[in-house]
């Protein structure tokens, strides 16, 4: 009984800074294919919190429970921007020998600090394997597909409009 005066309370809330939002979501590039997606099982974070990127969260902000909505994501409001710096001709003989290198690839390879980097193979000659360390998705525009189930007013952060 709790629980419907709380979500009856909140039911007018809309998802901004303070909120916790109850959602299902699928994840798609723009041609449809989904990448990631809750399926019939809710997912639930606080704004804030990093679950999402912020351009994820900053695109629901106003939308309250009940809403279903398609929602473009930039690649800059999503995983950025392709960074050429990130590309790396890296010499063939740092690989094993017998290792298979196919363009398309994902290996980890290990960075200054040993912390694990993942890198797409872009290209394998004789001398050198091109490996992109960007995050696969970045540079990608990508559509959010969002149902919110509920939204819950945590704090008393208020959402800013610029006009």
């Amino acid at each position: 009984m709790v629980e419907d005066r709380m979500s009856d309370a909140n039911s007018n809330v809309p998802v901004g800074p303070g909120t916790r939002v109850r959602l299902t979501f699928s994840l798609m590039l723009e041609s449809g294919e989904v990448i990631d997606s809750t399926g019939e099982k809710a997912a639930e974070f606080s704004i804030g919190d990093g679950s999402l990127l912020p351009g994820f969260e900053t695109a629901m902000f106003g939308l309250k429970a009940g809403a279903k909505e398609r929602l473009c994501i930039t690649a800059e409001q999503g995983f950025g921007i392709a960074n050429p710096e990130n590309i790396h001709r890296i010499k063939r003989s740092q690989f094993q020998s017998n290792m298979e290198l196919a363009q398309g690839l994902m290996m980890s390879f290990a960075d200054a600090q040993n912390t694990e980097l993942p890198g797409v193979i872009l290209n394998v000659d004789e001398k050198y394997v091109e490996v992109d360390f960007n995050h696969p998705l970045s540079g990608k525009n990508l559509v959010l597909q969002v149902e919110i189930l509920s939204v819950q007013q945590l704090t008393n952060e208020i959402i800013r409009v610029r006009s």
